[in-house]
């Protein structure tokens, strides 16, 4: 079931717009907070989706233009910082998108889109695209709206990643 969410608008210091009829099927990570980000009120957002900062995901309105209509993306996408998702475009579920990356054309599953001219990497096993971070009860990712805690094994690859003081 999607969730619906009205407008939401912050000051300008942190401003950032969930449009009127976005759909999510479940609230994304957005693990350095909402500055910057706009998504179209046509969009469609999968579950345990990863959005970071100054992402665009917007609507092509141009009423001549090929790809009018906003994107869908699919499950357990990552969304790389400055990212720009325009016009009906389909990102497939497990897929990456590189910081600063702009998609125009469909991205099929399990691929990764970097940034410059867009390359697809097709990938032959599922990528884990969870936001994982350290809490005071230790290692956790970001799923179906909601924390859970990281498996023993998924935990000793975040420390062996990320080094704290």
């Amino acid at each position: 079931m999607a969730v619906r969410l009205p407008i939401l608008c912050a000051s300008s210091w942190g401003g950032f717009y969930l449009g009127i009829g976005l759909k999510l099927q479940d609230i994304p990570a957005f693990p350095h907070g909402l500055a910057g980000i706009f998504i179209s009120g046509s969009a469609s957002i999968g579950r345990n989706c990863v959005i970071f900062q100054q992402v665009t995901i917007g609507s092509n309105t141009l009423i001549d233009a090929d790809d009018a209509g906003a994107p869908t993306i699919g499950d357990n996408c990552y969304i790389g910082a400055g990212a720009k998702i325009i016009g009906s475009v389909r990102v497939g579920d497990n897929c990456r998108i590189g910081a600063n990356a702009v998609v125009y054309k469909d991205v099929p599953p399990n691929s990764t889109v970097v940034s410059g001219e867009m390359r697809i990497i097709p990938h032959e096993k599922i990528k884990d695209n969870h936001f994982y971070s350290r809490g005071l009860d230790g290692w956790r990712y970001w799923e179906d709206g909601g924390w859970k805690t990281a498996s023993e094994d998924a935990a000793g690859i975040c420390e062996a990643h990320f080094h704290f003081s």
